[in-house]
């Protein structure tokens, strides 16, 4: 176990903790030490993958488990959440490249730049998985 985490630079906690879940299942030898063999290592190089594409754990386990029914179902909302965040960072961007050529130094002060955070201004954004609240009355002042 110590060999596989440190090649991944995982603490061992976090792979006994992806066992508890269900996410690994490595045999054990005589002694009830674990034991991985390559497919495992695979295991865990795709749980890290996974993770870094913002899967959860609980996607994770049901798109390793042969016997998911739900599988498409987790895939394909997990290509919705990705599509919803890339769009997130293609606004991001626009935004950050407009600010470097901006001549405003305080950048909310930019009406171009208040032109990308109309949507949260009029309550329109749900990035965050909820409604905002009604929008607050428009003043300058504070």
């Amino acid at each position: 176990m110590g060999e596989v985490a440190a090649r991944f630079g995982l603490a061992t906690h976090v792979l006994r903790h992806w066992e508890d879940v269900g996410l690994l299942r490595p045999a054990r030898d005589g002694a009830g030490r674990r034991r991985y063999v390559r497919d495992d290592v695979v295991r865990v190089a795709v749980v890290l993958r996974s993770k870094a594409a913002g899967m959860t754990l609980e996607q994770i386990v049901v798109l390793l488990d042969a016997e998911a029914r739900d599988r498409h179902e987790v895939l394909e909302g997990h290509l919705a959440d990705l599509d919803r965040r890339m769009e997130e960072m293609r606004r991001s961007r626009e935004m950050t490249e407009h600010a470097l050529r901006c001549r405003a130094h305080d950048i909310a002060t930019c009406p171009r730049f208040e032109a990308g955070v109309e949507d949260l201004l009029a309550g329109r954004d749900h990035t965050f998985g909820k409604p905002l609240a009604a929008p607050a009355s428009p003043s300058r002042g504070g």
